[in-house]
């Protein structure tokens, strides 16, 4: 019954969601189809992060596979094959690269791991620059469309019309992050409230008391990192499409930090607030760009005055974001918001009680003789 009530709670926000593309501009498309391919990554790292309590800085790796693997499967030089089938063996790829790291996973934790995931981002920021036939170097390589049952995730001549509305690359795209996204929301919570999430909060609380009660705690450990890897794999096949051309600089060490910055944010361990955190990270640095004249102390991109660049500014917010965080709420945006709603729901019960006239004392029974 509770989670009928939720869903029907959430009728009125998807509706809101698939009706935007019929009100907004591509700008605001483009925002909403990035923070929705970072929040799928981030939803990833949670589950490694918050839940498995794992520290990974490499998450940037598995988002240039999948991107990478996504653009070259489907692309020339490359197979050539269907983008549909591309997009799923990129995200299979992510995984058996996670696969591959796995056992350094399962049996290191906390900030050595953290280490040695931090070395995935130099060698495979290293083999972007150097495999030209498969990345294009340098220079990067651009991305073929998706394309399912003939339908182009791109710009067609003739333009499609939907309503009156002209559909665009970026109006078709996002209907496909919100269906990606959705698949990753459902599947993510399906993870954390069930056996396996069960499994994971016991080994982070604490490794021996989850050995006791039966858990195979590398097991566990090593399926944690190759599930975030995958929804990384797709995160990025997901960007790519939405970047239209890759570059090996956007997959470097500051995009595996921008992710530890959505998690701590948003609130370990769970899903919402991991897409809070992502949403308040993506769009803040888009925003200020696009915002910049307005802005004080920050310049527009390609100004040549010493102001502050609008990426080095939002990152200074989200980093005073962090910090604020960590003092006064370490559950993150995510045990804020549940926080209030209690507040809220224990106000208006208060009131309701008192506003519930008392019942008349009841009349003492008289004594029948």
């Amino acid at each position: 019954m509770s989670d009928l009530l939720k869903r029907g709670r959430l009728l009125p926000l998807v509706l809101l969601l698939a009706a935007l593309p019929f009100y907004v501009d591509a700008f605001w498309l483009r925002i909403g189809l990035f923070a929705m391919a970072a929040a799928i990554g981030a939803v990833g790292l949670g589950l490694l992060a918050g839940t498995a309590g794992q520290l990974s800085l490499g998450h940037a790796f598995f988002l240039a596979v999948g991107a990478y693997g996504y653009a070259w499967l489907a692309g020339e030089p490359g197979p050539g094959l269907p983008p549909a089938l591309a997009l799923v063996l990129a995200v299979l790829l992510a995984g058996a690269a996670g696969g591959l790291f796995s056992p350094v996973a399962g049996r290191v934790k906390g900030i050595y791991l953290g280490v040695a995931t931090l070395a995935l981002v130099f060698l495979g920021h290293h083999v972007l620059l150097t495999a030209d036939s498969v990345t294009g170097g340098f220079n990067g390589r651009s991305v073929p469309p998706l394309t399912l049952g003939g339908f182009a995730f791109a710009d067609t001549d003739p333009e499609l019309v939907v309503l009156g509305v002209p559909f665009g690359a970026e109006e078709r795209l996002w209907y496909l992050g919100l269906a990606l996204f959705a698949l990753t929301w459902f599947t993510a919570r399906g993870i954390l409230r069930g056996r396996p999430g069960r499994a994971l909060v016991a080994v982070r609380d604490s490794e021996t008391a989850a050995a006791v009660m039966g858990v195979d705690v590398a097991r566990y450990r090593s399926a944690a990192f190759v599930v975030s890897s995958m929804y990384a794999g797709l995160a990025g096949a997901l960007l790519a499409l939405g970047f239209r051309r890759i570059v090996p600089d956007y997959f470097g060490l500051a995009l595996s930090v921008d992710y530890l910055a959505m998690i701590v944010i948003g609130g370990l361990g769970s899903v919402a607030g991991a897409t809070a955190g992502a949403v308040f990270v993506t769009a803040l640095p888009l925003l200020m760009t696009r915002y910049a004249d307005h802005l004080p102390l920050v310049a527009a991109p390609g100004s040549t005055e010493g102001a502050v660049g609008p990426t080095e500014a939002a990152r200074y917010l989200y980093g005073a974001a962090i910090v604020l965080i960590l003092l006064y709420a370490p559950d993150g945006l995510h045990g804020l918001a549940r926080r209030l709603r209690a507040r809220v729901t224990g106000r208006r019960a208060k009131a309701a009680t008192a506003t519930v006239p008392s019942a008349a004392p009841a009349r003492p029974k008289e004594h029948t003789p």
